[in-house]
């Protein structure tokens, strides 16, 4: 009986120790694969960076006037939503009396969209004062 089980026996350590080998990774496995992550993550951005180019140098206002009508749409409600509105609500209270309510825009996400575009424009203007824009 004991010889029968000495094979069955070999075929499990072989078995676990092939998973157990599967599952443990080296540190050289981990590193080429951050490395291939990192390459395709690069890879996206350069193209994405070409892709912004070309669309940037298109005649069309519908594609290379997106992004500004994204800038003046968020900017128009944040002047709206900071300055007008209050602007007027206090005029109209002090010279007609009027304490009702002005259409409020609801500026989460274009004030999400407006900070993104700001903030990705200073780091423009960071790098190019840095020497790094190239």
């Amino acid at each position: 009986m004991i010889p029968l089980l000495i094979p069955v026996i070999g075929e499990i350590i072989g078995a676990v120790g092939k998973i157990a080998d599967d599952l443990v990774v080296s540190d050289t496995e981990r590193a080429k694969s951050d490395l291939d992550a990192y390459n395709a993550e690069t890879a996206r951005l350069v193209s994405q960076t070409e892709i912004n180019k070309t669309e940037a140098a298109s005649a069309s206002v519908f594609v290379a006037g997106w992004r500004p009508f994204i800038g003046w749409t968020c900017g128009v409600a944040f002047g709206y939503a900071t300055i007008l509105e209050p602007l007027l609500r206090f005029g109209s209270l002090v010279l007609f009396g009027y304490a009702g309510n002005f259409p409020v825009i609801d500026t989460t996400l274009t004030m999400q969209a407006l900070f993104g575009i700001l903030g990705l424009g200073a780091m423009r203007s960071f790098d190019k004062k840095a020497g790094t824009s190239k």
